[in-house]
């Protein structure tokens, strides 16, 4: 099953290590995290070594080893946010989503949510964000409304 979907991903590259990176990220997206046996296989159909494939599974923020939400949500705390309430804003999400920040998805897998020390855009605290998209200047009461988009 696993090896199905990562060949047609490795298919759609150049078969070399400058691909990696792509393939990874393919199957990134398809299943909201890097499965453990992915990296494997992904070693031996590229003929890269494990060791390069778990350096970068591991040094790059976009990958994760462990299962995330369709729409990761990304709540900084970093000292600007903080102050502007983030502690507050990152409450309300764990209350509407009904899990603890730390990356576990949702039951539906729909969300996983996270707190981070910096998301670079200080002048906007707080700051979230979901998926790719970026909120600024989020006060709590927003938050319901903000995830209902999500949740088409």
């Amino acid at each position: 099953m696993v090896s199905e979907v990562i060949d047609q991903f490795i298919a759609k590259h150049p078969k070399d290590q400058s691909s990696l990176i792509g393939v990874m990220l393919d199957v990134q997206n398809y299943y909201y995290y890097l499965p453990k046996e992915s990296l494997g296989y992904i070693s031996k159909s590229m003929n890269v070594p494990l060791s390069i494939v778990y350096n970068l599974a591991t040094f790059y923020k976009a990958f994760s080893l462990r299962p995330k939400g369709k729409h990761p949500i990304s709540v900084c705390t970093g000292t600007a946010c903080h102050v502007q309430g983030a502690t507050k804003l990152l409450e309300k999400f764990e209350r509407e989503l009904n899990i603890k920040s730390g990356g576990e998805p949702t039951e539906d897998k729909n969300f996983s949510l996270e707190s981070v020390r910096c998301l670079g855009c200080c002048g906007l605290a707080p700051v979230v964000t979901i998926g790719k998209d970026l909120h600024g200047k989020l006060p709590p009461n927003k938050v319901p409304n903000i995830l209902k988009k999500y949740k088409k």
